[in-house]
């Protein structure tokens, strides 16, 4: 079983939140840890299709945009400034909050930016972890000690 050095957590932290269509995945090697790319009409290599039950490639599936949108609930509701707090989530009520978020976030708390960056880059790379530990391509202990060593920051 490779280690986790074999593999790209930040590319595959990326391919979990990857909401643009459910006809395109991301891919990993089980053996390798190199990722690929996948298109209904372009197969892998972007010329010959070819069904992905026909791979010895693990399909990475998307988790959904509700996990995403709890960090910046989570986020919103754990800084000290209670201002700040409440304007970032008042941008998280109803359609668009994810530009709303960002937009508040840089716009009026451009200080926050750097924090909200390692919050969420952190829990992206403990659910990419996370997901190679689920699909069997590292075991549990490397998982644990990662999780462990990438903690959600001190929040201002």
């Amino acid at each position: 079983m490779p280690g986790l050095d074999k593999f790209a957590i930040g590319d595959i932290a990326m391919a979990l939140q990857d909401q643009t269509d459910y006809e395109n995945f991301h891919l990993v090697d089980p053996r390798t840890g190199e990722m690929g790319y996948w298109t209904r009409d372009g197969g892998i290599d972007g010329r010959n299709p070819i069904d992905l039950d026909d791979v010895d490639l693990v399909v990475i599936e998307p988790l959904p945009s509700s996990v995403w949108y709890q960090d910046m609930v989570d986020f919103a509701a754990g800084i000290s400034d209670e201002r700040a707090g409440e304007r970032l989530s008042r941008a998280l009520r109803g359609k668009g909050a994810f530009r709303r978020f960002g937009n508040e976030l840089h716009d009026r708390h451009p200080h926050l930016v750097p924090v909200w960056n390692t919050f969420s880059d952190n829990r992206a790379k403990r659910r990419a972890v996370e997901w190679l530990a689920d699909n069997a391509l590292v075991d549990e202990g490397s998982a644990d000690r990662f999780a462990t060593g990438h903690p959600d920051p001190d929040l201002p």
